[in-house]
């Protein structure tokens, strides 16, 4: 998983940006993966304060949550936003996706790109359902997925909200599913134009 993880990313980076690039990264964490970009500028947004690495760019950090602040002070002239970590937890409340999603417009120039990561809500959700399906049989109500790698454990409730259903795994804090049709219509109400959604593991398959 993690390796599919750090392979999408990178393949991203390479993907969409072009030298001298200047790039919002949201909930900023791995800078690295920046380095071989030759990007110009990074701007890191994220709750808690960054200390500025030696990079071969420069670089500058804000304190400000973006799915809570409103970033619109800032200049639209990125070329690239992302946000490659975190951003399922913005699905907690519907009102939180869609501040991050005006941030993420006021953000871009025209023509930039917004990308970024998130658990595959779809096929984690079909999975409960016939977990959910085969214990009825049994008279119970399962709550969680299991594998030889993972526990994700559910509320016990049977139906998925648009927003704030949330799942614990086993090696993290609690996640948000996110629902990608109110996802797009979000975007969309934000002036973003849909592209692609892709499973991860497709991803990596076309790309490799």
């Amino acid at each position: 998983h993690h390796r599919i993880y750090d392979f999408v990313k990178t393949a991203l980076i390479k993907i969409f940006a072009s030298p001298y690039a200047t790039v919002c990264d949201l909930y900023s964490g791995d800078m690295d993966k920046w380095d071989e970009a030759q990007i110009g500028h990074y701007i890191g947004i994220d709750r808690e304060s960054w200390e500025n690495q030696r990079k071969p760019y420069t670089a500058e950090f804000l304190e400000q949550d973006p799915s809570v602040d409103n970033l619109e002070s800032l200049l639209q002239d990125k070329d690239i936003v992302c946000c490659l970590q975190q951003l399922q937890l913005c699905f907690e409340s519907e009102e939180r996706a869609r501040r991050l999603l005006h941030n993420v417009s006021s953000l871009l120039k025209p023509g930039g790109y917004f990308f970024g990561i998130v658990p595959d809500s779809s096929t984690i959700w079909t999975k409960y359902q016939k977990n959910v399906e085969t214990a009825h049989s049994k008279s119970m109500v399962p709550n969680c997925i299991r594998s030889e790698n993972y526990v994700i454990t559910f509320e016990v409730e049977e139906e998925f909200p648009f927003f704030g259903k949330k799942y614990q795994l086993k090696f993290a804090n609690d996640h948000c599913l996110v629902h990608f049709a109110s996802f797009i219509r979000l975007a969309r109400e934000a002036g973003l134009d849909y592209v692609e959604i892709q499973n991860l593991t497709e991803f990596y398959d076309d790309n490799r």
